[in-house]
């Protein structure tokens, strides 16, 4: 996942193994709040997500298929910074780690589904994500673009 050098919003390039660009995440500028459509190369929006604005955590939504699939929300605890993602049924994922050095994996019934790694010596964000094979790879991408988002908050 590489964030864009010249876009203007929050705009996202997702590539496989390969290099190959198979997402685009194409932010929102002059909005109330984060607004971000992630579409297939050929720009067909597969998900969209919005911060909910009045919130008291920090808290998006991902829609799909125009309807709401999934709600993502940075927990605070004593000691660590974790985000929730519930999605339908008993498939939701705790995504815990460092968030400074931006190490972060995605956990689901006890067992990690993805790892998400920032490359520290490159000129844009770039993050390598392993997900697990037959994991929701957009919700997880969607995630991991909301956490990048929270992170770099400026305030």
């Amino acid at each position: 996942m590489k964030q864009k050098l010249w876009g203007f919003g929050d705009d996202f390039a997702i590539q496989d193994a390969n290099g190959n660009e198979v997402f685009f995440v194409d932010g929102k500028a002059m909005s109330i709040g984060d607004k971000l459509s992630f579409q297939d190369m050929q720009g067909n929006e597969l998900a969209f997500i919005a911060q909910k604005v009045l919130s008291f955590m920090k808290t998006y939504h991902i829609h799909r298929d125009g309807k709401l699939f999934a709600e993502i929300t940075k927990k605070l605890s004593l000691f660590k910074d974790k985000f929730e993602v519930d999605v339908p049924g008993p498939n939701d994922y705790t995504v815990t780690g460092n968030f400074f050095d931006f190490e972060y994996q995605f956990v689901r019934q006890g067992r990690t589904v993805a790892n998400v790694s920032k490359r520290f010596f490159s000129f844009r964000d770039t993050y390598g994500i392993d997900i697990v094979d037959g994991e929701d790879d957009i919700t997880i991408l969607a995630t991991a673009v909301v956490i990048d988002l929270i992170c770099h908050e400026k305030g």
